[in-house]
Formats: C-alpha cells, structure tokens, sequence
C-alpha cells in the first residue's frame, strides 16, 4: 500500500483518497474491465421457470476435476461454473454482479472500510444446495478455511491468505479482516465458488471425498452423471436463487479429435463449440455452415512455448534466447493459425489496462541463435546435437495429442531448432494426461501451452510467476515453468498492496520488461477463439474476464 494512501486517476492523474479508490473497486472491474466481443441473439426471454430442450456444449479435452477449489483446467471451469456459485461474477463488460452475495461490498454501503482492511458480506437468503440444505455462511467461512488448508492442493490461495478473524454474523451475514490490503481481492473472489460445509466438513479428508466425484452446489444446474471419455449430463436446478435457467438439461460432449467435434457442430450433433473447436484453418468454412453462427472473439489467454526451467539447460539465459531466436513466429501465426490471433510479446492480453506496448519485439534471426549459443560455449557434437560440459542440448516437447495445429507448430519449430544443432523430441499427450501432474508437478521439458496470467480483469500474474507458485515445489499455485525471480517476486508483492493504481501499473510494465527479457517462456500469441453456436440459441455471450464462455449458461434459450 503506498504511503499516502491515495490514488491517481488514469485520465487526469488527479489524486484519489483511498475512500475512492475502494468505491471505484467494488463499483468493479467496471473500471479495470476487459471488454467483451459482440453478443448474438436478441429478443424477450422466456417467462421465468419455462424450460425447453437441451444444449450440447462440444469440448476437446475432457473435464475431470469437479471440486471448484482445487487446481483445474478451463474445461473444468465450465463445469464448475454452472454448477456452483461464487459470491459475486464478472460480466462481460467487466461489471461485479452479486451472486451469493446481495450486493457488492462498498465504502458506502458498509460492505468494505475506507483502508480496505475489514470486509462484511451481506448473503442472499433463501438460498438452498443442490441436496435442499440451506445455504448459509458457514458454507463460505469453510470455503476460505479449506482454500488456506495447506493440506489442501488449492488452486489459488493469493488474496485468501490475507484473510483473518472470520466471524459469522448470522446466517446471512460474514465478516472478516485482511491482513494487507490485496488489491485483486474482488477480481479473485469472483472466480472462487463456494462449496458446502455440510458435507466436506462432514469428516474424512475433502482431497478423497465422494463430493468429488459428485458435486453438489447452488448454481443454476445439477449434476446427473458422468461418462468418462463421453459426457457429463446436468438439469435444471428448479430452486436457482437467479436468472433461469431456460433450458432442462445440459451436456458437456468431450470430442478430442477437433476435425469430428468440427463436423459435428456442423451437422448439428452439437449446439455450441469453443475452446479450440474450431481451429483457424477451419474459419472461413465454418463461417458458411447454414444454420450456425460463427466468430472470432478475443480470449485472455496467451499461446507460449513454456520452458520448465528447472532443466539445467533452460537456466542458461542463452539457451533461451537462441531458441527464441530461432523461432520464426510470423510464419507460424501467418501460416499455421491463418493470421487469426494476434502475435505478443508477453502474458497479458491486450485489453488488460496493464498491457505493455512497448516491449521489443521479437526477430526471427536463426544467425544470432548460433551466435548465442556458440559463445555461450554450447558446440555441435555427434549428430550435430550441441554440447556443454557432456551435457546435450536434447529435450522434448509436448501438448495435447489431436491438436493439429499445435502439432503442426511442434514440427515447424522443431525443424528450426535442429537447423541450429537443437535436438527436440515431440511427446504429446491425452489431456488429461498432459494437464495432470505431468504439467503441474514440472515433468514436462516444454509445453505448448495457452494460459491466463490475470485473475478476471486485474493484471497480477502472481499465481503463474511468483517463486512462492511453482506447483512442482509447493503442491499449489500454477508456477508450472518454475520461474524464480527474486525482483520480480518484489514487485508482484508490492503491487498486491498497492492503492495507487498507477503505481501498480508502473510495476506491471516493469514486471512484463523482466519477463520479456528472462524468458522463463517463448509467447507467441493471444488467442483468439473461434466459437459457433446453432441458429435459434439465444444468449451466448463472450466474457474475456473468463477462461470459458460458459459463463452464462443459465440465461440461453431456444427462440
């Protein structure tokens, strides 16, 4: 937090008491907000509890972590979100919206102190769990106790370990202290869902139980049952304290190979296709499917070849540079990916108001590859595969087996890295595999990999670049690449405490510099996700604050 305790604003750079700052931030990422993409369908919805039809949602990897706490992929995401709630969620334009909660904490309305130390959460009544029990405060202290459980493999726990003194109120009511002010503390909450005490909190230890397998939560759908390798099925929770839902069932189809998940949204096996569904060589096809629409929409994430730079190897800054060197990325986004998403330079998306537009960008020069490598004492040995100190310069590479175009990169940058005497070996996986502890416990060499570095609308990266995130090391957090910093670890801590936003931004450009010129991994572009939906279904939405479309599930209908 700064000395003063004040704030500039990002027009005027007028100085904002504190006081104002924290009615700017529960007011919501409204002013931190990424903007959304172009919405389709318009009309009146149906009257409240009409309900018709299903909606088959086709993904490629298939979801398989249904405890909303614990470390997850963006597939599980869209799972959870449907069947739990948070106490507040971020809509597409980057708006706080309640939830659980009756209103976003403010200065003025109670909810938040002036300093931004003591919190008091007013909850929605009559709020029930997918098995009829009451839905209370309690279920939100045992969240947040669970989450700082460090004998609990959380998925984040930056924020909610600042949190102190948890007091229940009432039934409705919550209160607690941070220790710190953590100035993404809205943004965090707002992907974090709350999960029933009743029965986590019922004995045994919540990692082994059945809830699981079988989740029950308060959101819009209820879980049904699983297929492994097939489906997921939900229905309509009739007692939804909100908006919907307007259809009777939900279904989740796990198709790996993208060419059938594409064709099956073509020929109508499928009602809404994203995430990698429609790949970049399939867009203008799909743009003239009769019967569906189709678009591009920016999404957060950001395509990167991530080192792990636990490999001896990779903790040479050289080595790190000459592969990036030798990565011909305008080839790549030209003609693998069709020019579709836009090329960078770091972790952030471009509509973040953390975006740095001023870092070097990078030259595809496989000269100055040698050139590093040479003088960093790496020679060519048997078979032209370089060498230093007996070691060679031998790894692998790995992603999602089925992806063609990630494969077709693989073998592209490969050909390239052996043109400067790089041996790499592709080893890809099922995704499951692949995004299991083979990624989160760092036994990958290097991955190809699209990963969100925000949290929502707000920029910390601290999760995926903190040294006290290295999910190999620590069993939480989302450091996969390992990358260790001792500036940067600085700089991301200060900004958590930090009123003033742009001092904080100050610290982000300068965190994004030291990225761009460490390496920790070689990015190469901003996705942009080509989702499609049939004619008739009425709602979906775009929300770069998410990882998923499927945020809004519950407000689609059939026209």
């Amino acid at each position: 937090m700064s000395a003063n305790g004040s704030s500039k604003t990002p027009s005027t750079g007028l100085i904002l008491p504190r006081r104002r700052f924290m009615q700017l931030a529960a007011a919501g990422a409204a002013a931190t907000a990424m903007p959304g993409s172009l919405a389709w369908g318009q009309g009146a919805k149906p009257p409240k509890g009409t309900r018709k039809g299903q909606v088959v949602v086709g993904i490629s990897q298939e979801p398989t972590v249904f405890n909303p706490l614990r470390a997850r992929i963006e597939v599980d995401e869209g799972v959870h979100m449907n069947l739990f709630s948070p106490l507040w969620s971020i809509d597409a334009k980057g708006n706080l919206v309640p939830q659980l909660a009756t209103e976003i904490p403010t200065v003025e309305n109670g909810g938040v102190s002036a300093d931004g130390l003591s919190w008091k959460i007013k909850l929605r009544p009559g709020v029930t769990w997918h098995d009829g029990a009451p839905f209370t405060a309690e279920d939100v202290k045992y969240t947040l106790d669970l989450i700082n459980d460090t004998n609990f493999p959380a998925m984040l726990r930056s924020g909610h370990n600042q949190v102190r003194d948890i007091k229940i109120i009432s039934p409705t009511e919550i209160s607690w202290r941070m220790e710190t002010f953590f100035a993404p503390y809205f943004s965090v909450l707002a992907w974090t869902y709350i999960v029933p005490k009743h029965i986590l909190g019922a004995g045994g230890d919540p990692k082994d139980s059945p809830f699981n397998n079988k989740p029950v939560g308060t959101g819009p759908f209820k879980w049904v049952e699983r297929r492994p390798g097939d489906h997921i099925l939900l229905e309509a929770n009739d007692k939804f304290y909100g908006e919907g839902p307007f259809i009777e069932k939900l279904i989740f189809k796990y198709i790996p190979d993208l060419t059938v998940l594409k064709t099956q949204f073509q020929t109508g096996a499928i009602d809404h296709i994203g995430l990698q569904g429609i790949t970049a060589d399939n867009f203008a096809e799909a743009k003239g499917y009769a019967g569906r629409k189709v678009q591009a929409a920016p999404l957060p994430f950001i395509e990167a070849i991530v080192l792990n730079n636990d490999r001896p190897y990779f903790k040479e800054l050289a080595v790190r540079q000459a592969l990036y060197a030798a990565m011909d990325k305008a080839t790549i986004i030209k003609d693998i990916f069709y020019n579709v998403p836009r090329p960078t330079e770091t972790y952030l998306p471009q509509e973040s108001w953390a975006y740095n537009t001023n870092l070097p960008a990078q030259k595809y020069d496989p000269a100055l590859a040698k050139k590093l490598l040479d003088d960093a004492g790496w020679k060519p040995g048997a078979g032209g595969v370089r060498e230093k100190n007996g070691m060679k310069l031998d790894f692998t590479t790995s992603t999602t087996a089925g992806n063609h175009l990630r494969e077709q990169t693989q073998q592209f940058l490969q050909q390239g890295w052996q043109e400067i005497g790089v041996k790499v070996t592709i080893k890809n996986f099922p995704p499951a595999v692949m995004w299991g502890d083979y990624w989160r416990k760092g036994q990958f060499d290097t991955a190809m990999a699209g990963s969100v570095y925000s949290v929502g609308s707000d920029p910390d990266p601290s999760e995926r670049l903190s040294s006290a995130s290295i999910s190999s090391k620590t069993g939480t957090g989302q450091n996969t690449s390992a990358y260790s910093s001792e500036a940067v670890d600085k700089l991301l801590k200060d900004s958590q405490t930090e009123v003033d936003r742009e001092k904080r931004k100050a610290n982000y450009l300068k965190v994004q510099e030291m990225v761009r010129a460490d390496l920790p991994i070689l990015p190469i572009y901003q996705w942009s996700m080509i989702e499609g939906v049939k004619s008739g279904l009425v709602g979906y939405e775009p929300n770069v604050n998410y990882r998923s479309n499927c945020w809004n599930i519950n407000t689609w209908y059939w026209a």
